[in-house]
């Protein structure tokens, strides 16, 4: 990337601005102007174990409604693990455990009263390789929409199929096709059918762990596009190794390193003038 920053909003390169050494992980639990959005993800100290391996050590950041934030850092920093506390899929891997508290508009969903399967449907996810299941288009996306009794007649399905696949921007692509098998489309269609597929339900929150690292160019700036339509409706969290598309996408960013988290701000104050050296190494290309 070298040591000229893209900025995300004005579509130039900047220089960095020299920063003083890294004092303490964890600077900043809330980007400035994060107050315009309501917090709907809080993580409060949290930390994360895989049996005696601690993955986590005393995260705190909250994260805005309807905006895009995206996790960067090195691969096994915990960007992932940390993605996957907000709907608890961590819970399937044995001797995982967090201490803390993670959430969701106030509801810590670690609770004990809490409905995982709810909790799975209000925070959607969309994973690194397109996962559709060996079903038509059609079936893919109604899946959800059946689990959880959300359509009142076999209309109500089809135009509910529709409104998911219109979200996705796949409608148009696949309308004469749905009952054609999803595994017949191509790797960026098959990843948008995930994402309609994560949509039907209507969730509150889609996570994204690294959506576009296995497509073409092409089929990623699809992928970007739609992104950037979705967060008007949604609150989005992507984990990405791409750092200039955490710039092109994310309203805020935070980096994360051996498991902390070093610094959480606005995207564009992020890779322009951090507050950190130690994110100003990463996004500069000097380490990582």
């Amino acid at each position: 990337m070298g040591d000229a920053l893209f900025s995300a909003e004005t579509g130039t390169h900047a220089v960095p601005v020299p920063i003083p050494a890294l004092k303490v992980f964890g600077r900043s639990a809330e980007p400035d102007g994060a107050g315009e959005h309501a917090t709907q993800i809080a993580v409060r100290r949290a930390n994360f174990f895989y049996g005696a391996k601690q993955a986590l050590t005393d995260i705190s950041l909250d994260i805005p409604s309807r905006l895009v934030t995206a996790f960067i850092g090195p691969s096994g920093c915990g960007k992932s693990t940390l993605l996957r506390t907000f709907n608890r899929l961590n819970d399937t891997i044995p001797g995982a455990r967090l201490d803390g508290r993670v959430e969701i508009e106030g509801v810590d969903i670690y609770g004990p009263t809490t409905d995982i399967v709810d909790l799975r449907r209000r925070v959607g996810m969309v994973f690194q390789k397109s996962n559709p299941f060996p079903k038509s288009i059609f079936e893919n996306v109604a899946y959800g929409i059946r689990v959880n009794g959300l359509a009142s007649g076999r209309s109500d399905l089809e135009a509910q199929v529709e409104e998911s696949l219109q979200a996705a921007a796949l409608w148009d692509e696949v309308k004469d096709r749905l009952r054609d098998s999803a595994l017949s489309l191509s790797g960026g269609q098959q990843q948008r059918l995930c994402i309609a597929r994560a949509l039907a339900p209507r969730p509150e929150i889609l996570l994204m762990d690294e959506p576009a690292s296995a497509l073409d160019p092409i089929a990623t700036q699809r992928i970007e596009e739609l992104i950037y339509r979705l967060k008007t409706k949604y609150t989005i969290v992507i984990v990405t190794h791409n750092m200039q598309q955490a710039a092109r996408v994310s309203d805020h960013t935070a980096f994360f390193w051996l498991g902390r988290l070093v610094e959480f701000d606005k995207t564009e104050k992020l890779f322009t003038a951090p507050g950190e050296r130690l994110t100003e190494d990463y996004v500069t290309g000097r380490f990582g």
